[in-house]
Order: C-alpha cells, then structure tokens, then sequence
C-alpha cells in the first residue's frame, strides 16, 4: 500500500515538475508580446517578411557577409585592402549585436569546419586580427588555443571588446546572487570585488553591507548593489594598494564591461526582499551559491525555483569546499546534479574544471540548456580564476524594446542633499534624456504626477541619455520624497495619461499549496518592481490544486498599479504558491465573467434588465398616478385648512364688533 502510495506521489511530483518547465516556457514566449496587441490572423506580406530577415540579419548588405573568414585573414596581396574592409564590416556586425563585444574563432568558419591554418598561417591571421581590431580601437584577448602546435589545424577563440566611448556606451551585465543563509554569498562577492581572500570570519563581506544590524548578525536583510569591471583587455579593474577598494566612479570610468550583482538576503523572513530583487531588478543572470558542508537546503530549493520559474540561466557556486569533507561534498554534488536533472528544471550540470570547460560553457550558456556548477573557496581562492573568467566571457542576452515608448520601473527612491529625491531602476524600453518631460505614478487613487528629470546617473557617472535595458538614477525636479515610491513607473507624458489598474486576468500555476484555492483567497502578489497583497475575486473553475493551471482574476488590496499584458508575475503565501502572466487589464464580472457562478449571475442580471425595458410604461404609470393622487390629497388639505381658518377669522370678527 505505502509503495503504491509512494510511486502516485513521484508521479504527481515529476507531472507538476514537467507542467512548471512548460509553463516557464509559454510565459517567456508571452512576454515577448507584452505591451502589443493581441495577435490576429496569421497574413504576412511582402513587406513583413522583409523586416523579418532584417531583424534576423540575414540580408547579405554587410561587407564580408558571403566570403569565407579565411580569404578575409589571408587573403592574396591584390585583395588586401577589400579584404580589411570586409573583415571590419564582420567584426562590426558581431560587436553591435554583442552590444561591445564578441567572440570570434580564429580557425573556423562560420560553419564550423577548421580552416588547416599551420603555426605560420595562424599567427599571421591572428596578427591581422589584432590590427584590424586596433583601427577600430577594440583590443583581442586569446582566451583558448586549441590543436597541436606542430601540425595543422589551429584554432584560438578570442574575445573582441571595443573600448566604450562615454560611460552610456558602457555594457552593463545583471546577476542576482541568491542561495540560503549562510552559503557565502556577500562574503564572495567581497572576496571578487575588493581582490583579497577572505580570513575566514566574514572580513571580505563588511564593506557590502548597508545597516548596522546586518554587520552584527552577519545577515543581509536588504537588496545589496556591488560592481566588478573588467577593461578592454579582459583584466579586472582593481587597485595595487592593499587594502584600498575603487569607488564605483574610477571602475566606471576604467571600464569596458560591468558585472552588477545584487546581493539578495537569504533568510526565510526576508523573502519578500528576495523576490522583489528577482523581479524587479530584471537580472541576465541568477548566481546560486550552495555551501558544500549544508548543500541544497532550506531557501536555496526556493530560490532556485523562482529562477527556473522565471526563466533566468542559472549558474552554481559551492563555496566552503576548504572545511568541506571530501564524503559530504560528494553528497552535494550528487544532490545538484540530480536536481538539475530533474524535470522540474531539465538542465544539464557541468562541473567546471578545466578554462577550457569556462570557456565554452560561457559560449553556449544562454543558448543550451546547461548550468555550469564551480568549486570555490573563498579562503584559499580554489576555483575563483575560473569564476572570474567564467563572468567575463558571458554575453549579454537581455530581450528589451529599444524602439517602444520610454518606461523605467522604480526599484528604490532616495532623498539627496542639495539635489532632492532620486528613484532609481530599470529601463525597461525606449530611450531618456535629462530634461525630458516625465509623468511618474500611480499614486494611492490611481493618477500620475507632471514632472522633469533632472539628470541622469549610471554607476554614480553623469549620462545625458539613458536606453532600454540600462540601470540608472533620476533626479526628479518638483516633486517630494514621500511621494514617491518602489513599484512606481516613469512613463513619457502622454494625452491621454496613463491608466493604473485594481484588477486584472492572469493565466496562473499553482505550484504548491495544501488545500484547494478559491475566490477570496489572498496572498502576496509580485509584479516586476511591484509588491502588494492581492484578493483573488473569480476563478474560471470551482477552486484549484497543485499542478492546476487557470485563468484568474486579481484584485489588489491597497491601490491601483501601472501593469500590462505580457507581464511575469509570482504570487505567494510564505513559501511561492503559482507563477503567472497577464492576460488581460481591468475586469469586469458582469460583461466578462470567469466562473460559471459569476456567469449565471450576469445572466440573471442581464435578464432583470432586459424585463425592465419590456415594462416601462406599467411602472411609469403607476408612478404618476401616485404622484396625482398624493398632490390631490395636498390640495384638499389645504383648501380645509382654509376653510376653517376663514370660519375663525370671521368669528372673532363679530366678537369685536358686538363689544364695540
């Protein structure tokens, strides 16, 4: 009995499993229509699919599009000069769509079949390489060699990053650290940003902590924000000082490409924290650390699971592995390994070992299906070189709407001495300048505020300009701190304004809950930047279970948002309860209702309504026939009053008369 029992519940588990890869997956397709119309008829003309082969990059205008790579590294001494010409127009192409870098595989065609270059050919063709990314003020860096060095067949692949021209130009790359208390994670993001080890008692994690009770508890309960940078030359922008740590000015300035990492807290209580770190800071990347003596315990399965849930490429660091027996870092392993095999997240781990298993783990990241797991200790510094790399070779992947309107989600607000109040965020879409006009809401009834920007900062750097996909401050004019606040949008100003929304229809998930889920049930809702409990006011089914999936109508509690269709949302009561997009703004129970209970009763009240107009004219005549009888009863009232006032009046009259 109790092994059948148990082989239902495995099925059960591995079916919600399957069910939460599907539906991350349908989300993600979603949201790539957030903010479009509803898709109609599938009609394409000839001008469509014209702009689709533009939007692919499968037009054959780009100089070298159709050569071959070798004619254009070698090529005869006739052909030189076209031949540098086509070559920059290929490197031009890579680096715009790598937003400042690219990777480029000298050796191989764009097929992948090897070029035959000998030693004296590969040098040569590296050698041009090299200057022909120096004229277009790009520097190569050799990040693998591959075949022996005595025969044919060489190969390199090599990294081109272009030395940005002003801090806008600057690539800017999102990770979000997440794990459970105690994993490492503050104290390896101190150990990579300030370049000295830790001493084993937490020394490295100080300087990232942002309250007081976080430096004594040793616990982050806040969003911390930390940047690493790396130059033109793929170094790390540090100092030689000991001890002293740049401020995020000078790594700006001296950099081509910058890690953010937001250092999320760990502890159960703090999840909200966590998850509005997640969804509101939009990051490329989610960095998972796992303490190797605990393993994949507590908040860390949470964590991992919102990821997936999200569809964020994930990463894995098992710190600790220096106090670590070498039996239970073997459990660890195991653990992770049969985790991410699961169904639930259907990904392939690689145990990072070797630069060359970084470096194409990197290349193929967001493409396949895979998740890198390293090794470190942030003591001894095992494994960091390879983290290091591993952060440097990652390409930028972020899918936001560079040519849509302008909209920033505000993530966190401040007020600044002899500036006054700044929020700070991400660039969702579109394209800002200081000075623009901007509306910035809603507030608690629902409306938006008029106001200007200021200026523009990004890592603490004035920017006139900010794009899609870019973090950045904005300093407000005319307007309060206390007026602002997280989950807010700055949106260009429009006429007519913007509209915030109570209540919306979302396609939901429901990952795990004990009982059944019905109307009226409430739980925390997360929005992007936006956090606030939510009523649920009408399902299209009776109630919902785990692994159930339905179409669901919110309502929020406190005030209206600023939401639109295509959006990602996570809902959860303590632990994460359903994953969801929106499919609809504003509802209706009477026009649109879900359940069959709220559609009877919009028949029944649609049918009274439709009887009411059958008898007007009954009713209407019943209503004057009252009122004539209620002003004919009045009126005989009055003339009795009167009457009888008379009959007095003459009376008293005589009285006087006869005493006269």
């Amino acid at each position: 009995m109790s092994s059948s029992t148990s082989k239902q519940a495995t099925g059960r588990r591995t079916g919600a499993d399957t069910a939460l890869s599907d539906f991350a997956d349908y989300v993600e397709r979603q949201q790539a229509l957030r903010g479009k119309a509803a898709p109609g008829p599938s009609t394409v003309d000839d001008d469509d699919e014209l702009s689709i082969i533009d939007q692919l990059n499968l037009g054959d205008d780009e100089p070298g599009a159709n050569q071959k790579l070798r004619d254009l590294l070698l090529p005869p001494a006739e052909e030189d000069a076209r031949a540098r010409e086509s070559l920059k127009g290929v490197l031009k192409g890579l680096i715009a769509e790598g937003r400042g870098e690219a990777l480029f595989d000298v050796g191989l065609e764009r097929n992948g079949d090897n070029m035959g270059l000998g030693k004296e050919e590969y040098e040569r063709a590296l050698g041009r390489l090299k200057e022909v990314s120096k004229e277009m003020k790009c520097a190569v860096t050799v990040l693998l060699e591959e075949g022996p060095a005595a025969s044919e067949g060489l190969s390199a692949k090599v990294l081109v990053r272009k030395q940005p021209e002003s801090i806008e130009e600057l690539l800017e790359i999102r990770v979000a650290v997440v794990g459970n208390v105690d994993a490492g994670k503050s104290t390896l993001l101190g150990v990579l940003t300030k370049g000295t080890l830790d001493d084993g008692r937490g020394k490295s994690r100080v300087n990232l902590f942002r309250h007081k009770h976080e430096i004594e508890s040793g616990r982050t309960s806040s969003v911390g924000m930390e940047i690493l940078g790396f130059d033109i030359e793929s170094k790390i922008v540090g100092t030689t000082v000991p001890g002293r740590k740049l401020t995020w000015e000078e790594i700006g300035n001296r950099s081509s490409k910058v890690i953010s990492f937001s250092d999320l807290a760990g502890h159960e209580k703090y999840l909200r924290t966590t998850v509005f770190g997640l969804l509101g800071t939009s990051p490329d990347y989610v960095m998972l650390m796992v303490a190797a003596n605990n393993g994949l315990i507590g908040m860390s399965r949470e964590h991992l699971g919102i990821a997936l849930a999200l569809n964020v490429p994930v990463l894995v660091v098992i710190t600790k592995i220096d106090i670590c027996p070498p039996n239970i870092l073997e459990q660890t392993i195991q653990q992770l390994t049969k985790i991410m095999k699961s169904a639930g997240a259907r990904k392939i781990p690689i145990f990072i070992k070797s630069k060359k298993e970084v470096i194409h783990t990197a290349t193929h990241f967001v493409s396949d299906r895979i998740c890198p797991i390293f090794q470190v200790s942030n003591v001894t510094g095992d494994g960091l070189d390879f983290v290091k790399t591993f952060l440097n070779v990652i390409p930028y992947h972020g899918k936001f709407d560079f040519k849509g309107p302008f909209e920033f989600h505000v993530n966190d607000c401040f007020s600044v001495p002899f500036v006054g109040t700044v929020v700070s965020g991400v660039v969702k879409s579109g394209i800002i300048h200081a000075g623009d006009q901007i509306l910035i809401g809603p507030d608690s009834l629902g409306y938006f505020t008029t106001t200007a920007i200021r200026s523009i900062e990004r890592k603490r750097l004035p920017v006139p300009v900010c794009t899609a996909g870019q973090s950045a401050s904005f300093a407000l004019k005319r307007i309060r701190r206390k007026d602002v606040r997280k989950g807010m949008v700055v949106l260009p100003k429009m006429d007519p304004p913007p509209v915030a929304h109570r209540e919306f229809v979302a396609e939901v998930l429901i990952l795990s809950h004990a009982t059944m889920i019905k109307p009226n049930y409430q739980a925390m809702l997360h929005v992007g930047p936006v956090s606030q409990t939510c009523t649920i006011i009408d399902i299209d089914r009776e109630y919902m279970r785990a692994g159930d999936r339905a179409n669901v109508a919110f309502r929020f509690y406190q005030r209206p948002e600023y939401i639109c269709v295509g959006d990602k949302l996570i809902f959860r009561e303590g632990r994460t309860k359903g994953l969801g997009v929106i499919k609809q703004v504003g509802y209706d129970k009477l026009k649109n209702p879900l359940s069959n209970k709220a559609k009877k009763e919009a028949e029944a009240a649609a049918a009274d309504a439709e009887e009411a107009k059958k008898r007007p004219s009954a009713d209407a005549k019943a209503v004057v026939d009252a009122a004539v009888a209620r002003k004919a009863t009045a009126v005989a009232d009055t003339a009795t009053a009167a009457k009888k006032a008379g009959r007095a009046d003459a009376s008293a009259a005589a009285t006087r008369m006869a005493a006269a």
